[in-house]
């Protein structure tokens, strides 16, 4: 590898094998059977780039694209089936939430967990620690167990130790959406700093001003493929032109998004961990979120027209439902919401057997990041508010935004200078 290249990917692949019962994996790793018991999906297909010393790089695309999966095989967290991945250089890595803590430790012996293991000695994390807390800036709570932090505070504490400990490459993927406005914009001037200094960053963000702003070139993967290698400013428009469904996906081999056929939600990436409750009266069973263009999809561009989509099935007759869904942050905080009631939508009672579908259509208007869709059926029967069923955090949404602003939503303003 040339000594100006600090990150050399080549032709890398990374194949996942998925079973549909833990039972067909553990028959095949005995060898109890000849046939194939899993489906093969490929998060990255041939992918290959190079990432010169001193060059801030940015990586694009929508869930699913193989965004993650690269950064894990450039740190060695995870091998590819075929390639390589080649680093010249010390490497510090923010790549998930809690990576690397332990959780019954204190902030303070995470940082001495956390560089003993970047191979750093205890004099040498002694010089550190005073530069370390104070770009954290988490006060007392250094000395508190991080099992009590905030996901903002992990990330203040997380983001100081990788920035803290010279790194030669700085990898992050995402992380800093989880912290405030003010200490992203803290971490965007140490990324200055650190370009100035020759240094190397590879990032991911859904923040495409970001990209455009910090990056000197963006890579946009699609469905585990490169579509693009270039300018921070053509790789954000070719990605708008993704999200909106008028990139050509025959030209690299795939479907960005589904039409609405058969049962919707197997076209929504699902979350396998929902909470369900109520009586079931009335079941919700189906669901999806759709684009401006009625496309099913879980990435939507900040500013669009899109809808929440939901099928009820009746089993006892309801004189009077009411049909409601949430939006949530990862944090579990209900950004924002309505239901039929609020709306003073004309809703029609339902016999036992019968089915109703229900779309919420509205303009998209939080920031750039990631949330969680909960859906609802619920009503009063006999003068008592009774849930018949509810879904909670039942599939994500990732909102793709070139412009961001403070706290949760997009006041759209206008500004005039005189």
């Amino acid at each position: 590898m040339a000594n100006e290249i600090a990150i050399h990917v080549d032709h890398l692949s990374k194949l996942y094998k998925l079973y549909d019962r833990p039972s067909d994996r553990l028959k095949e790793s005995l060898g109890l059977t000849r046939k194939k018991c899993y489906r093969e999906h490929y998060a990255l297909t041939d992918v290959s780039f190079d990432i010169g010393k001193g060059e801030t790089v940015g990586i694009i695309g929508t869930n699913g694209a193989g965004k993650s999966t690269i950064l894990k095989i450039i740190t060695g967290v995870l091998n590819p089936t075929s390639g390589e991945a080649v680093v010249d250089g010390r490497i510090s890595a923010l790549l998930e939430l809690g990576a690397g803590f332990n959780m019954e430790y204190t902030g303070i012996e995470n940082v001495y967990l956390n560089g003993t293991m970047m191979g750093f000695s205890e004099e040498e994390i002694d010089a550190r620690l005073e530069s370390i807390l104070s770009f954290a800036d988490i006060g007392e709570f250094a000395y508190q167990p991080v099992k009590m932090y905030s996901s903002g505070m992990f990330v203040r504490l997380a983001f100081a130790v990788a920035i803290n400990i010279d790194p030669e490459i700085l990898i992050v993927d995402e992380a800093l959406s989880v912290g405030d406005v003010f200490f992203q914009a803290k971490c965007y001037r140490k990324f200055e700093e650190f370009k100035q200094q020759g240094r190397t960053i590879l990032f991911v963000s859904h923040d495409l001003g970001s990209i455009t702003k910090y990056c000197d070139r963006a890579i946009l993967l699609n469905q585990g493929r490169k579509i693009f290698e270039g300018s921070p400013k053509e790789a954000v428009d070719i990605y708008k032109k993704v999200l909106v469904h008028q990139y050509d996906p025959d030209e690299e081999g795939g479907v960005i998004a589904q039409e609405i056929s058969g049962d919707w939600k197997d076209s929504v990436v699902t979350n396998p961990n929902l909470i369900e409750y109520g009586e079931k009266a009335a079941e919700i069973t189906d669901y999806a979120v759709l684009d401006e263009n009625g496309l099913i999809t879980n990435t939507l561009m900040k500013g669009t027209e899109f809808s929440v989509k939901m099928k009820v099935e009746f089993h006892e007759e309801i004189k009077e439902p009411i049909y409601a869904f949430t939006i949530k942050n990862l944090q579990g905080i209900e950004i924002t919401g309505t239901n039929t009631m609020y709306e003073k939508a004309d809703v029609q009672g339902k016999k036992a057997g019968e089915s109703q579908e229900i779309t919420f259509t509205q303009t998209l208007n939080l920031q750039g990041g990631e949330y969680l869709i909960s859906l609802g059926c619920t009503g009063y029967r006999n003068g008592e508010f009774t849930v018949y069923h509810r879904l909670y955090d039942v599939c994500s949404l990732t909102v793709i935004s070139d412009r961001n602003t403070v706290g949760y939503y997009d006041m759209n303003s206008r500004v005039t200078l005189s």
